[in-house]
């Protein structure tokens, strides 16, 4: 039996986006975020770090989304349908890359901005200009300028390939996702400007399992 332990608004939408289109059985535990937005308390009862996502398969859990992805595809993609094989290294080398890229280099980015955005929403009210003024400095200095870099690569890719790994949807893909979706929402991508990571946006979101997904783990907002 698989279990999935889903929190709002995280990463472990993305394993029950692809449960979903793996069209496996599974149970679901959905929690909420607490009043410091972070994981309940309860979830270190399932995995020590308490993070999301948690699956739990045979007594054993799983943690970090790109493990927990490879390994449902290695056990349950039956028909390689979600990464593309070996003997198409192009495609194989474009789905591993992205597949990484999506933790190692934009969500650092965009959870940086997240902890700032919160930090200044809680501040008191005494010290909520100083708290904005180094989140502005924070921003200008550390975070809109790698963004943008690493957005503009994107948006090339997306421009000659209809998908990460090119013209088949992949796993790659839901890695992507959940970051050009806190991407767009932290700053709102220019629809002239990234009219690809748009339209790839729109793309995701179309597909049958992303909505059955949305309706047993609730629509991503940030």
């Amino acid at each position: 039996m698989l279990h999935l332990h889903h929190l709002a608004n995280s990463r472990s939408f993305r394993i029950l986006w692809l449960l979903e289109e793996l069209n496996v059985d599974y149970k679901l535990t959905c929690y909420e975020r607490n009043k410091a937005y972070r994981a309940p308390e309860s979830l270190k009862k399932v995995h020590p770090l308490g993070n999301v996502p948690i699956l739990e398969v045979n007594d054993r859990a799983l943690v970090e989304s790109g493990f927990i992805i490879e390994y449902l595809i290695k056990h349950y993609d039956t028909e390689q349908t979600f990464k593309p094989t070996d003997d198409n290294e192009d495609a194989w080398e474009a789905y591993t890359f992205w597949l990484h890229f999506a933790e190692a280099s934009l969500m650092p980015l965009l959870v940086m901005r997240l902890v700032f955005t919160k930090v200044v929403d809680q501040s008191p009210m005494l010290i909520k200009p100083i708290s904005k003024k180094i989140q502005g400095q924070v921003e200008k200095n550390m975070i809109s300028s790698g963004l943008e870099k690493m957005l503009y690569m994107v948006e090339q890719r997306l421009q000659d390939n209809h998908w990460f790994a090119g013209s088949d949807f992949s796993a790659a893909d839901i890695q992507m996702h959940l970051a050009l979706v806190g991407a767009n929402a932290g700053a709102g991508l220019d629809s002239r400007k990234y009219a690809n990571i748009l339209n790839w946006l729109k793309r995701c979101e179309e597909r049958d399992a992303f909505k059955r997904a949305e309706q047993k783990g609730g629509r991503l907002q940030f």
